[in-house]
């Protein structure tokens, strides 16, 4: 049986997606001087913040894009301000550290016509610990930390929809119907893709109960479930269906292989660095967020538009 030839693709509107890739590097999409930079009163006894969360979240922006500590942080934001212009202060790194691990980051998204096609996936994400090749070169500390990203993106404007960070001894599965939580209550949700990692009983009636179309690999050794929910019903079609077909074409006729643009996605993330700087579990979830808000402000620059050439 000879190999299936691999389809070769084409950029048809490189000239506006080149663009796009040149104002990433642009600063002036991620700082605004039209922001509110001076926190509103809170109303509430006690010292009011100097700073606006907006304020917080451009400081940390440029802080996940050029891979800087906070001290650099605060003198690259001041050095920012002189040459815009302006005479605002910049944080300091004692209060860009305080505010990180309360600070509610703005994640940005525009949406795509129509109902949602939701990719799902998760992996680990360093935070302590030498790198791989230290460990083994040199022998490296044994004390390594990891943590947990989920992310759901949208099929077709390539945005993170639903994002969460855990701890390493949360699954995969558990998560799913928490991101299907994250969606406005008005989405509606077509299809949720994921691996064979999210073949159980919650994941398949979380999407049910959402409406949604079910499209996840069963198990090799997958038995059928007994038929008392919509989830288990969808799940035991797509058994039959997979086993009446085989495993090959049943992924290529649900449109499965999908789901590789939530794993670039992650590839993505780790672009922004193969670990988290921050010590703090709350500090560690904000600069997360903060990473998601990059990478959807990156999506609305431009996105490639592709078709098959052969």
């Amino acid at each position: 049986m000879s190999r299936r030839t691999p389809s070769t693709y084409k950029t048809r509107n490189w000239p506006s997606y080149n663009k796009a890739l040149k104002r990433r590097g642009s600063l002036a999409i991620w700082f605004d001087p039209t922001i509110t930079w001076a926190a509103a009163p809170t109303g509430k006894r006690g010292r009011q913040p100097e700073y606006s969360d907006a304020a917080i979240q451009t400081c940390l922006t440029m802080k996940v894009l050029f891979g800087m500590a906070l001290r650099q942080t605060t003198g690259f934001v001041e050095s920012l301000l002189r040459l815009i212009g302006l005479d605002w202060a910049a944080p300091d790194f004692s209060t860009l550290s305080r505010r990180q691990k309360t600070l509610k980051v703005n994640i940005p998204y525009r949406g795509s016509d129509g109902p949602l096609h939701l990719l799902i996936d998760s992996t680990g994400i360093k935070v302590e610990g030498e790198g791989e090749w230290n460990a083994r070169k040199h022998g490296g500390t044994k004390r390594r930390v990891w943590r947990k990203i989920h992310i759901g993106i949208d099929e077709r404007s390539l945005e993170i929809r639903a994002a969460e960070f855990t701890t390493s001894d949360v699954g995969d599965a558990p998560m799913l119907p928490e991101l299907l939580d994250q969606l406005p209550p008005e989405q509606e949700i077509a299809t949720v893709t994921a691996d064979g990692a999210f073949d159980t009983r919650k994941c398949h009636d979380a999407i049910a109960a959402h409406g949604a179309a079910t499209i996840i690999p069963p198990r090799k050794n997958a038995k059928p479930w007994k038929p008392d929910t919509p989830g288990a019903v969808a799940r035991n079609e797509i058994l039959r269906t997979s086993k009446r077909v085989g495993r090959t074409i049943w992924r290529r006729w649900s449109g499965y292989h999908r789901r590789s643009r939530a794993e670039t996605k992650m590839h993505c993330i780790k672009l922004l660095g193969q670990r988290l700087s921050a010590r703090q579990f709350d500090r560690q979830v904000a600069e997360f967020q903060v990473r998601v808000a990059v990478l959807n402000g990156f999506t609305a620059l431009g996105t490639p538009i592709t078709n098959v050439a052969g």
